[in-house]
């Protein structure tokens, strides 16, 4: 698949060719579904927590006799129907994550990849700088490339040059930078449009491509 190659504002400078095994693969719709999922669950902190009535301070004797006051029979007053009680089965501390082969992983990125390619949502530059770290700056550069579109922003490693662009867009409500080594279907799928230098085109087709 070939596509144009835009410099920072907007302007065709040249065409290059996008690896085929990776943006025109077939698209598994079911591995990304287990992808996002498992991403999803992953961000779970499963911290969530309530106190059963041997954890809740007090009830250490018995609020009154077993037998003749004509009342319910009572052991303790933090069993769970008493105010203040403790609570039966309700959130205990857990671990949600999910594990998922590194080879069904990069299936379901090559899938996402492929949609965005189909749907003319990927947007490939030459370089990708900013003069000034600023947000106005960003903003500018991005209309030109994305238009209202939301977007992607991905960077192929941490330097200077990348730092300032991730400086300047980091305020900026629809868009989003992300290491190229560190792209998901969640990110993929939640933003119009994928901006990306040749330099981060490089490292996807360095780990995705094998």
């Amino acid at each position: 698949m070939e596509v144009d190659v835009l410099n920072m504002q907007g302007e065709k400078v040249r065409t290059v060719e996008l690896p085929a095994a990776i943006f025109e693969a077939p698209v598994n719709v079911d591995v990304m579904h287990q992808a996002y999922v498992r991403q999803m669950a992953n961000k779970r902190l499963g911290t969530h927590k309530t106190k059963s009535r041997g954890e809740v301070s007090g009830g250490g004797r018995k609020p009154w006799r077993q037998k003749g006051t004509g009342r319910a029979r009572q052991g303790s007053i933090r069993a769970a129907q008493w105010v203040g009680g403790g609570k039966v089965h309700t959130p205990r501390p857990r671990d949600y994550s999910k594990r998922m082969p590194k080879k069904m992983r990069r299936v379901a990125l090559r899938s996402a990849l492929s949609v965005k390619a189909a749907e003319q949502g990927l947007v490939v530059v030459e370089d990708l700088a900013v003069e000034e770290p600023k947000t106005r700056v960003m903003a500018q550069a991005l209309q030109q490339l994305v238009g209202d579109d939301s977007a992607l922003v991905l960077i192929p490693e941490k330097n200077a040059q990348y730092d300032d662009v991730a400086r300047s867009a980091r305020n900026l409500p629809n868009a989003k930078i992300l290491l190229a080594t560190y792209l998901n279907v969640r990110d993929l799928l939640g933003y119009d449009k994928v901006v990306m230098p040749l330099a981060a085109l490089d490292v996807i087709a360095g780990y995705l491509g094998q």
